[in-house]
Order: C-alpha cells, then sequence, then structure tokens
C-alpha cells in the first residue's frame, strides 16, 4: 500500500543543514543521486547531539561530476526535441549521497518531500512531479535509495552494482541496472587473466558490502578457472576506490602489506567506480526501457535487454605511463557480449605497452615457474593448488608442454621417450629370418630335416635288412616322415605372421606330431602282441599284423585333425599385435583364437605321449634283440619333460622369445624321438652290418 501524503504549510527548522543540490523546475522532474561529494562521518556516539559533531571538509570526486553534467545535458536535449516531450518541459532536481548509505536515505526523502523545510511525508510548498529517480553508484546507496522509493512505487535507475532478488522486486516499482552485467564483468576479468596466463593473483576491494560480495562471487570462478589468489586486502578507504588508478596504487601500497610482500604481478582491484553516460538515456522510464535499442549523442549503439540491462560490453584499456607520472589512455580490446562464444574477448597485444620495470612481457603472475616438459604437478602440501612441486612423469607416461597438471599416456603404437617429453613411435617387434635366434632356428631344423632325410633314406636303401623288416617298415617310413615334417613346420613360426601361415602352423604342428606319436604307440603296441602270440594256444595272433597298426595311426591322427578342423571353423587363429606388452615395441603375433583349443591340441599330444610312455615301459623287459620298447621309453620321457617344461616357459615369456619357445621345444622333441628311436638301428646297419642278420635277431640273451 502507498503510504498516504499531506500537503500543508510547513515550519520548522532543518536539523542538519545538505546544501549540496542541483535543481531546474519542469512539468516533470527526474530526481538523480549522485556521490560527487565525499565526507568521512564520525561514528555516533550518543552523547553528544549530531549536529555539533565536527566534520572535516568534504572532498570532492572530480571524475563524477560529469554524472551531473550529463544528466543537464539530457534534460536540455530532451526539452529541445519536441519528438520526446511534446508540449512537456523537463526538470531535474539532484542530490549528493556524499558515498554514505545513511546519508542516501535522508537525501531520498529531500528529493521527494523537502522543498524549504524539511518534513518527511508531506510535501510543503511547491509540488515536484518526480517522475523516476536515477542514481546510487554502490550497492548500499542503492539498497537505501530503493528502501524510500518502493514505498511509493517510484521508479529507480541504478548505474551502481546493486540488483534487488527476484522475491524482493516489490522493494522497488520499477529498478533498472545502466551498467554492464556483473557476471559478465566477472567473465571478462578471467578472460583477461587467462589471456595472459595470469594464476596467481591478489584481490583487492572496498571494506564494504559490494567488495564482500566481489569476493563471495569471484573466488569459485577464479578456482573453477584454475586462478588463485595469493592474497585478499580489503582496503578501509573506500572514497579512493573511486579516485584515479594512480590513487588507488598510492592507497594500497601505503595500506596494504600484503601488496608490497606479494609474488603476484596480476591484482585485480575491484572499485564501484562504474559510471554511465548519462546522455544515451531515452526518459520513457517503464516499459519503454525494455528491449530498445538507440544511439546516443556519441553515437555508440545503446541496447537495453528484456530486464532492463544495459546490453553492451566493456573496452580494454592500456594505461600508458610516462616519467612524470602522466599517463594516456589506449584501447587495446574489447570484451564484447553480444560476440559468438569463445570470441567475446579479442585484444590486439600490438597495442599494449608494458611498464618498464617488467623484465619479460607479459610479466608472469604464478605462484611457481611453470612445470618443464617431461613433468606433472605434484600438489604442496597446506598450499593453494596454485603452488605445486613438480615431479618427473611416471614410468610409461609424458608430458609435451610446459605446465601441464598431469601426465598422459602414448597412443598404443608410441611410447615416451628418455626425456618423456614426446613420444615416439614404437619398433616392430617379430622373429624376423634376420635375427641371430631365427637364424639358429633355421639352420636346426634344415639341418635335422637333412639328418631325417638321411635316416629314411638309409631305411628305404636296406629295406630287406632283417632290421628293418623287424621293427614294422611301414610305421618306420610313416615315424621318420612325420618327424620330417615337425621339423620343417618351425620354417612356419619365423617371420611376420601372415593369414596362411597362423592358420597353419599350429594345427600343422599338432597333426604331424599327432602322427608320430600314434606311429610310435602303434610300433610299440604291436611288439607287445607279437611277443604275446608267440605263446602256445593264443588268440592274439589274429590281432597282429599291419591291419593293427595302420587302424591304430589313423584312428588316432584323425581325432587330432578333428580337434583342429573344429578350432579352424569356430575360432580360427588370425595375425594381430600387442602393443601394450611391452614398452619401446609392438608384438607382431598369431592370435590363437581360442585358447582351450590350442591347448586341447597340445593335450591331446600329451595324452598321446604318455600313452606311448606307458606301453613302452611296460614292455621295456622284452628280450632285446626284437626290442625296441627300451628306447621308445627313453624318447617318450625325453618328449614329455620337453613339453611339460614347455608350458611353464611359454606362458612366461613375449614376442618373438614366445614364439623360439615353441621352436626350440619342437626341434627338441623331435629330434629326440629321432635320436633315440633311429640311431641305434642306424648304428647296425651303417657301422655294425654283421649284425643285420636274421640270427643275431632272435638269438636270446644268455
Amino acid at each position: 500500500m502507498v503510504p498516504q501524503v499531506h500537503t500543508l504549510v510547513c515550519s520548522g527548522n532543518n536539523p542538519v543543514h545538505i546544501p549540496h543540490e542541483w535543481y531546474e523546475p519542469g512539468d516533470l522532474t527526474i530526481g538523480g543521486i549522485v556521490s560527487h561529494i565525499h565526507y568521512i562521518f564520525p561514528s555516533i556516539s550518543f552523547q553528544e547531539h549530531p549536529s555539533q559533531v565536527f566534520i572535516p571538509n568534504p572532498m570532492v570526486i572530480r571524475k563524477f561530476y560529469q554524472h551531473i553534467l550529463a544528466l543537464v545535458f539530457a534534460v536540455d536535449e530532451i526539452n529541445q526535441n519536441p519528438r520526446i516531450l511534446s508540449n512537456v518541459t523537463l526538470g531535474f532536481h539532484i542530490y549528493d549521497s556524499y558515498s554514505d548509505s545513511k546519508m542516501a536515505y535522508r537525501t531520498t526523502l529531500d528529493l521527494l518531500f523537502k522543498s524549504h523545510h524539511f518534513v518527511p511525508n508531506y510535501i510543503c510548498g511547491i509540488q515536484k512531479n518526480i517522475v523516476g529517480v536515477i542514481g546510487g553508484l554502490s550497492s548500499e546507496i542503492s539498497s537505501s535509495m530503493a528502501d524510500v522509493l518502493g514505498l511509493y512505487k517510484i521508479p529507480q535507475i541504478s548505474y551502481g552494482s546493486f540488483e534487488p532478488a527476484i522475491n524482493d522486486r516489490s522493494k522497488v516499482a520499477s529498478f533498472y541496472r545502466m551498467v554492464p552485467n556483473e557476471d559478465l564483468q566477472y567473465k571478462g576479468i578471467i578472460q583477461l587473466l587467462l589471456h595472459f596466463g595470469w594464476k596467481w593473483v591478489g584481490l583487492i576491494t572496498p571494506d564494504n558490502e559490494a567488495g564482500e560480495r566481489f569476493i563471495q562471487n569471484i573466488e569459485p570462478i577464479l578456482f573453477k578457472n584454475g586462478i588463485c589468489s595469493e592474497f585478499t586486502e580489503k582496503s578501509q578507504n573506500n572514497m579512493r576506490f573511486t579516485g584515479s588508478v594512480f590513487d588507488m596504487l598510492g592507497d594500497i601500497r601505503i595500506l596494504s602489506p600484503a601488496f608490497m610482500a606479494s609474488r603476484a604481478n596480476a591484482i585485480v582491484i575491484y572499485g564501484e567506480s562504474t559510471s554511465i553516460l548519462w546522455l544515451s538515456w531515452a526518459i520513457e522510464l517503464h516499459s519503454l526501457l525494455q528491449r530498445i535499442s538507440f544511439n546516443n549523442s556519441a553515437g555508440d549503439e545503446i541496447t537495453l535487454n528484456e530486464h532492463g540491462k544495459l546490453a553492451a560490453g566493456f573496452d580494454i584499456t592500456n594505461l600508458v605511463t610516462f616519467p612524470n607520472n602522466s599517463y594516456v589512455r589506449v584501447k587495446v580490446g574489447r570484451l564484447d557480449p553480444q560476440a559468438p562464444p569463445g570470441k567475446e574477448l579479442t585484444i590486439n597485444g600490438d597495442k599494449i605497452q608494458w611498464h618498464r620495470a617488467f623484465t619479460q612481457v607479459p610479466p608472469l603472475s604464478l605462484c611457481n615457474a611453470n612445470c618443464p616438459p617431461g613433468y606433472e604437478k605434484k600438489k604442496k602440501e597446506g598450499k593453494k593448488f596454485c603452488c605445486y612441486d613438480c615431479d618427473p612423469c611416471p614410468h610409461g607416461m609424458f608430458s609435451n608442454e610446459k605446465g601441464l597438471e598431469t601426465c598422459a599416456r602414448c597412443p598404443p603404437e608410441q611410447y615416451p621417450n628418455e626425456e618423456q617429453n614426446q613420444c615416439i613411435p614404437k619398433k616392430p617387434h617379430v622373429l624376423g629370418f634376420g635375427e641371430t635366434l631365427a637364424i639358429v632356428s633355421t639352420f636346426s631344423a634344415l639341418l635335422f630335416s637333412l639328418i631325417t632325410a638321411m635316416v629314411l633314406g638309409i631305411f628305404i636303401k636296406h629295406r630287406d635288412t632283417a632290421i628293418v623288416k623287424a621293427n614294422n617298415r611301414s610305421l618306420t617310413y610313416i615315424l621318420l616322415v612325420s618327424l620330417l615334417l615337425c621339423f620343417l613346420c618351425t620354417l612356419m613360426f619365423i617371420g611376420t605372421p601372415t593369414e596362411a601361415t597362423c592358420l597353419l602352423r599350429q594345427t600343422a604342428f599338432g597333426i604331424v606330431f599327432s602322427v608320430a606319436l600314434s606311429s610310435i604307440l602303434a610300433k610299440t603296441i604291436s611288439v607287445v602282441l607279437a611277443f604275446m602270440a608267440t605263446k602256445p594256444d593264443s588268440t592274439i595272433r589274429k590281432w597282429v599284423g599291419k591291419k593293427l597298426a595302420y587302424s591304430i595311426v589313423l584312428s588316432c591322427s584323425v581325432i587330432q585333425v578333428g580337434i583342429c578342423a573344429f578350432w579352424l571353423a569356430t575360432s580360427a587363429p588370425f595375425p594381430d599385435v600387442d602393443m601394450h606388452s611391452m614398452t619401446e615395441e609392438i608384438i607382431f603375433l598369431c592370435n590363437e583364437g581360442s585358447v582351450l583349443m590350442f591347448y586341447a591340441v597340445l593335450g591331446y599330444m600329451g595324452f598321446l605321449a604318455i600313452i606311448s610312455f606307458t606301453v613302452a615301459f611296460l614292455a621295456r623287459k622284452l628280450p632285446d634283440s626284437f626290442n625296441e620298447a627300451k628306447f621308445i621309453t627313453f624318447s617318450m620321457l625325453v618328449f614329455c619333460s620337453v613339453w611339460f617344461s614347455f608350458i611353464p616357459t611359454y606362458l612366461s615369456t613375449r614376442g618373438k622369445y614366445m614364439v623360439a619357445v615353441e621352436i626350440f621345444s619342437i626341434l627338441a622333441s623331435s629330434a629326440g624321438l629321432l635320436g633315440c628311436i633311429f640311431s641305434p638301428k642306424c648304428y647296425i646297419i651303417v657301422v655294425r652290418p654283421e649284425l643285420n642278420n636274421r640270427e643275431q635277431l632272435i638269438r636270446r640273451k644268455t
């Protein structure tokens, strides 16, 4: 409810005389509350009348006189333009708030009710038709004005930083801020600091509500952008914050020990000295101030958004100083809220002239120097996050720029160099034919293949001799051919894996080894059955012969062929690369596809070897002349020892060394079978031919 205003003839004395006012009559009156004059008001002691307290002479802030001149000039321009206010004259009545919130209450009441005498809530003498009030350089002044003007539903336009909360809009009839939004100011400060890489700054504000609010608002934004404040200083001399920059810096040096001891080269000084070009206002103070755009007398476009806020940006100004402490302002950039995202701040670095005292430009403002490449930041206990130690990157990580928070991992195909400041390509890791291991393996495989071929040739040449016939020629040929293929299949393990070699090498190795083992098993079973068939009335005789031996070889081999076929049909091996097992190399390998099937192939071979070993071991005491079971027993012992050692060794190695282990196991086990089974026979055939006759073979030990 609007308070009732009474009209009467006033009499009485002013309790406190306030002389500073500027008045020009008109049909409509614009009120103004400025902060041109500054008094230092003493604290009220309640021990003497306030009018008797001595108040020192005021100080005048010359730069704020522009507010008064701008309003006077704007009113004059409006009165001379009949298109703005037709047949109506505009006047003004300006009071000074003296930069004090208590005096702002008094001068606002004076503006509304004072003529010759001050009687609050009464209109004395001439009536002033106040259509709106402009003013409020600080949040305290704006709030004090709003407390009074809101009661009488008088529009208020503030060019300070105060803005009522949404749930407190009833406090004022109409409230407009005529300066850019504070959020834009914060954004501009942050972007300016980030542009020059200043992460260690000082904050200096007035010791009042506005300064406290600035600290509360700016600190989280600084933290979010990785910026720390070294110190926060609140100046008691609020007036000087509205003076020139040199006045402020002079006061700061005197009043702020933190400033003098600071290592920060960037200081954010917040003062309530935001000014407004009053010439730009069209005087319609209500709905017309929303979403309007016009040019002021300087030719600049002025835009207000739907909330009546000035949709303008900021100029970035460089104060170029001279030896005589004079200076000139040079525009070096702009913060434009209307620009596309990320392009709001524009700075022309060539126009900036840094102070002579700086040895490096732009100057650094950091808690400590940036960590060099190859290092990462480590937080210092008890210090702000901008202060840190520099630790070398962990093993396998790198950093290639200064000041990185943490080190990063290289792409899978690269690894860090020794200095850990860049990534370099990994070298291929494969058992190539030119490496020593490959050369030795190839030579061994070819040598054993040649020996096997020679043994096969000897047995073919002496196929009609007693020792060849007695040891089942067909099984011997099958065993020798399978051993020859075992030696040759190792060559598929050397070189860069291809799709063909990956498909063939494990399956071929598994099948030919199964044929060799099934041949040995058939030979052993044939020997046992032959001796059992010599007993009178034995029913075993019908089982003795080549058919049984061929059946054993064929059935045992077919099972392994089936396992390999199922492996290839369901999850076949394929060429692959391993980028993670080795730091500096990329392993080219054959991915087994299904590890389970790979071990099934090895397991079946092991099963055949154990059965052969068991049968040979049981037949080892048969007469020596007919019996090769002892040699088979020893060869199976060698074979099983090699492959039982292979599994843990294979699993504990990587890359070409894993391939080399498998090649060695194939060569060693095949050579063991060849040497243990065929070396005694070759000795008799080649060296002791006199023993290679039927009489010697049927002679029993005495």
